[in-house]
């Protein structure tokens, strides 16, 4: 049924996709001047032409705004099938900061092609989706292929949390009808030989955490053996929220249970692929990791709470370090919870361990933002044999189904709102694309792909409302 090749991907999308990598479209919570600064505009504004560039039927292509808050580009495409159901495909336009120095040759604001691959800061995370999800609705009616109603929904607010999100669904109720499909093309893969379908997704809480004990430095030979150390004040509160000889979560509101049926997947996995989690990590030689074995460390990743120090503030790069006892020291908290856990209760939890008789009656601050996980609900048939039909078109494997480590927040918004409606997630987020980090990299046959495979989903939604 597939017929969009490497070759039209690169025709028609991928000048456009490369200037989107220049842009350094920062997500809100990277850069608070967004609006002045104009880099999200400025990307909306390219895929919004573009969009109208696509060649469908009937579609429109429209930027909605509220005031404050990040746009979304909305590409409404009228059905071609009787159907009164709306499929809606969703991505996001915002990007992470580029993180550090990217390799020799490589930089996050310059886009580059290596072979199959281009190298640009959001290229994979998650700029390629507007064209993905375009282009197989262009393939199908190019074709003469029936699809139902569709919604392309591409946010900018995703990389901190999709604040701005719930308040553009309550804006577009109307625009979005009878939702029955959602397709979001923002997950991961764990290879590129398959179509990767995401069963689940960690949540997340995300605390700012400030301890202060001097309203200026001091000299540590006047202060240090006085004056408690910030620093280490810091790692007290934090031995609350985590074993620092195991790296396990203490807090019980953290915790979930892990469904037997995921647990039988990361097995399956692990027998097929081996350590596929380990292979895919820039470990150092002699490192050891976290998971006593392949599929434990797969459940570790997408089922285990855990706490990542993101950021640090207060302390001196080694260059100007002097003797000087800091007044205060900041960190910033990366929790990631198990799909099922209730993150503002898991909030309130962190928020407790952190402030509460705190050691020396050091000042403490702490601002946190969260979002819950998400699991897929049960594959209708119907959606379990499409699913099966475009993995093997577009790859000529059977597709695979995983649990991933990220959030991606807007899938729980919509199974709140939608609570009977299918889910596909999916994506290019393979070995080697570095999403959040240094060289982020978009494998071209991989999008391809994809595009292919959302295209046969489509189309079998549209045959079995008839």
């Amino acid at each position: 049924m597939n017929s969009l090749s490497l070759d039209d991907f690169e025709a028609r999308a991928l000048d456009t996709l490369s200037t989107y990598g220049a842009i350094p479209c920062l997500s809100p919570m990277f850069d608070a001047q967004w609006d002045q600064n104009g880099h999200i505009e400025a990307a909306v504004q390219l895929l919004a032409s573009w969009a109208r560039t696509i060649k469908l039927a009937h579609f429109d292509v429209a930027i909605e705004r509220l005031e404050g808050r990040t746009p979304v580009l909305v590409v409404t495409v009228e059905a071609t099938a009787p159907s009164s159901g709306t499929v809606v495909l969703y991505g996001h336009l915002d990007k992470q900061p580029p993180l550090g120095d990217w390799s020799d040759g490589l930089d996050p604001f310059v886009p580059v092609r290596r072979g199959n691959r281009v190298y640009a800061r959001g290229v994979a995370d998650d700029g390629y989706a507007t064209f993905s999800a375009l282009l197989a609705l262009e393939e199908l009616e190019g074709r003469g292929v029936k699809h139902a109603r569709c919604v392309v929904l591409i946010e900018a607010s995703e990389e901190s949390g999709s604040p701005d999100l719930e308040f553009h669904l309550d804006a577009l109720k109307e625009r979005l009808g009878d939702v029955e499909l959602m397709i979001c093309l923002d997950s991961g893969a764990l290879t590129y030989d398959r179509l990767w379908v995401t069963t689940s997704l960690r949540g997340i809480v995300v605390a700012d955490v400030t301890v202060s004990v001097l309203t200026q430095g001091q000299h540590s030979g006047s202060a240090s053996g006085v004056v408690p150390s910030s620093f280490r004040i810091l790692r007290q509160l934090l031995e609350r929220i985590e074993d620092a000889t195991t790296g396990d979560v203490k807090l019980t509101e953290l915790h979930s249970t892990i469904p037997l049926a995921h647990q039988e997947a990361a097995r399956a996995i692990a027998v097929e692929f081996g350590d596929v989690i380990a292979r895919e990590l820039p470990t150092l030689e002699g490192v050891e990791l976290m998971g006593d074995s392949a599929s434990d460390r797969i459940l570790r990743r997408t089922w285990a709470p855990t706490l990542s120090v993101t950021g640090m503030g207060g302390i001196p790069s080694p260059e100007i370090a002097g003797n000087v006892l800091r007044p205060f020291t900041r960190a910033v908290l990366s929790l990631r919870l198990p799909p099922t856990v209730d993150a503002m209760k898991a909030a309130d939890a962190v928020v407790r361990a952190l402030s509460t008789d705190v050691p020396s009656h050091a000042v403490v601050e702490v601002s946190v933002s969260a979002a819950d996980g998400w699991m897929s609900p049960p594959l209708a048939p119907w959606l379990a044999a499409a699913l099966e039909v475009a993995s093997l078109d577009a790859f000529g494997r059977a597709p695979g189904f995983t649990g991933e480590g990220g959030s991606i927040p807007f899938l729980a918004s919509l199974a709140k709102r939608y609570p009977h409606v299918q889910f596909v997630a999916t994506g290019v987020l393979g070995p080697q694309s570095n999403a959040h980090g240094i060289d982020e990299m978009l494998d071209l046959p991989m999008a391809v792909g994809v595009t292919n495979a959302v295209a046969t989903v489509v189309a079998a939604h549209a045959k079995k409302e008839v």
